[in-house]
């Protein structure tokens, strides 16, 4: 029997998550063993079109050409999966949103007509379906190991949704904002990373995005009572996933109050 195929697509990003994958080491050996990789272009196999069992897309859609390709791959594929703050909500290319974007392209370029951009940069799921999203700035080597290990066995990957708060009791982690005050993201932050801030004493800044049902007003108001002004507090959601929805609105919310 042939394996199943996987292909690895890169869209506006830094490449941390698809290095993510490659620095799997030894684990990346042993699935090329289980599945066939037909295309991804950092780490070697080129086939932009191959029709695969698992597409696993890095980036955001910021570009004209990029809406008709990631349908392209989505007709291409069985299951798709974004990995990362970019795939996922639009990552921090996204804090352009919030501007102009003819005017600082025109304040940047001296001919700005050369420049192929959309108004927006926008998470793969407003384009097309995804079957699953792994946040995170980089994606957990673990996630994705363990999607594509549920997928093989036919069932479909459990997403993460609680928050870092649940994995620093988990781990035993003692808490950083009780015993230090410091300003942590964690009770509004879907968990995945492991609690790895927290666990070597400072504060979670949200890059795995929004949790389950988080009370972003709340952690606002504890994040002025930590000694946090307005702008810093819009700052903290209007990070690394500002394109996500939670976390945009109390930013806009919390800079009206500045």
């Amino acid at each position: 029997m042939s394996k199943p195929t996987v292909a690895v697509h890169k869209f506006s990003s830094c490449d941390g998550c698809q290095l993510a994958l490659i620095n799997l080491g030894e684990p990346l050996l042993v699935l090329t063993e289980l599945v066939d990789i037909l295309h991804f272009a950092e780490a070697g196999p080129v086939d932009e079109d191959a029709k695969v069992d698992i597409a696993i897309i890095e980036g955001s859609i910021s570009a004209s050409h990029d809406i008709e390709r990631i349908k392209k791959i989505r007709d291409n594929s069985t299951y798709l999966i974004t990995i990362g703050a970019c795939a996922t909500s639009g990552g921090i290319q996204a804090l352009r949103n919030m501007a102009d974007t003819n005017q600082w392209i025109a304040g940047i370029y001296a001919n700005p007509s050369v420049i192929d951009t959309l108004d927006n940069s926008s998470a793969i799921k407003d384009y097309v379906n995804v079957d699953l999203e792994l946040w995170g700035c980089p994606v957990s080597q673990r996630q994705i190991i363990n999607a594509i290990r549920a997928l093989l066995f036919g069932v479909m990957p459990v997403e993460e949704h609680d928050k870092i708060c649940m994995e620093c009791k988990r781990h035993q982690t003692v808490c950083v904002m009780v015993t230090k005050g410091e300003p942590c993201m964690g009770p509004v932050t879907r968990t995945g990373c492991g609690a790895l801030c927290p666990s070597v004493g400072r504060d979670c800044y949200g890059c795995y995005g929004p949790a389950e049902n988080p009370n972003t007003q709340a952690m606002a108001n504890r994040l002025e009572g930590l000694g946090l002004v307005s702008d810093e507090v819009a700052r903290r959601f209007l990070f690394i996933n500002s394109g996500a929805d939670a976390f945009h609105q109390q930013g806009l919310l919390s800079k009206e109050t500045d």
